[in-house]
C-alpha cells in the first residue's frame, strides 16, 4: 500500500494517507457491560512491506472511535520514540498504544509522558492487554502477532498468518473500514491456551478468509527481527 509515508523498516532519527471516517452508528453511550468488548484485528506482513503505515491510516479513518494499537516488538526499545513504529502510531491518533518487546510490556497514553512498564511479556502478553483494553476502547489494532488467531488484514504477501484474512493492502481504506465493522466484538478469552476461533473453523463469528488460509505463519518483520 503506497501513501507517500515510509514503510516499515529499521528506526531512524526521522519522523514518520488516505482515510476514510467510518460511521458504524456505535457511540459510548451504545455499549453495555454484556457487549463490553472491542473489535480486534491484526495487520501482518513481512517487514518493509507498509504495516505501520497502514496502522496510521487505520487509526485515522477511526478518530471518531476509542482506538488502542499493540505492537509486537522482539528488541527492547525506549518507549514512545520518535521515529518508532509505536511513536507513529500515537501520533496517527491511536489513544493509546502498547508494546510488547522481550524483556517488557510498555504502555503509552494520548497527551501522556513518559510510558508505563510492566514485568517481561509472554506469549499471554497479548491475552492479558486485550483483556485490559476491552472496557475503554472500541477497536484494538494489532500489529505482528501473526501466530494468534486473530481477524487479520494482510499486507506485502509472505507467509499466511494464522487468523482469520478479512482484507489485504490492495484494498480501498473504505472498504477495509467496512471489513473491521463487520466483525464485531473480540472476546480476549478465546486467546491463551484456548481456541482462537469462536467456530472452530480458523475463523470467528462465521467470518470467513479472504484467502482461506488458515495455517500459522511468521510476520518476517516483527516476529524475531529487531525492528519496531
Amino acid at each position: 500500500m503506497t501513501d507517500g509515508r515510509p514503510t516499515d523498516g529499521a528506526e531512524t532519527d526521522g519522523t514518520g494517507t488516505d482515510g476514510e471516517t467510518a460511521d458504524s452508528g456505535t457511540t459510548d453511550g451504545d455499549r453495555t457491560a454484556a457487549t463490553d468488548l472491542p473489535t480486534v484485528v491484526s495487520v501482518a506482513g513481512p517487514s518493509g512491506a507498509g504495516k505501520t503505515t497502514l496502522v496510521e491510516s487505520l487509526c485515522e479513518a477511526f478518530a471518531d472511535r476509542r482506538v488502542a494499537t499493540v505492537k509486537s516488538i522482539h528488541h527492547d526499545i525506549e518507549p514512545d520514540t520518535p521515529g518508532t513504529d509505536t511513536h507513529r502510531h500515537r501520533t496517527a491518533g491511536a489513544d493509546r498504544v502498547v508494546g510488547v518487546t522481550p524483556s517488557l510490556t510498555f504502555e503509552v497514553a494520548r497527551g501522556g509522558k513518559g510510558a508505563d512498564r510492566t514485568p517481561p511479556a509472554e506469549a499471554a502478553a497479548l491475552r492479558r492487554v486485550l483483556e485490559r483494553l476491552a472496557p475503554e476502547h472500541d477497536l484494538v489494532v494489532v500489529e505482528g502477532f501473526t501466530d494468534v488467531q486473530l481477524p487479520t488484514i494482510r499486507v506485502g504477501g509472505g507467509a499466511p498468518p494464522a487468523g482469520a484474512v478479512v482484507g489485504t493492502d490492495g484494498d480501498s481504506i473504505g472498504d477495509l473500514v467496512a471489513a473491521i465493522d463487520a466483525l464485531g466484538p473480540f472476546d480476549p478469552a478465546t486467546l491463551g491456551g484456548e481456541a482462537g476461533s469462536r467456530d472452530g473453523s480458523g475463523s470467528r463469528d462465521g467470518v470467513g478468509s479472504r484467502d482461506g488460509a488458515g495455517g500459522a505463519g511468521n510476520d518476517g518483520g516483527d516476529q524475531g527481527v529487531g525492528r519496531d
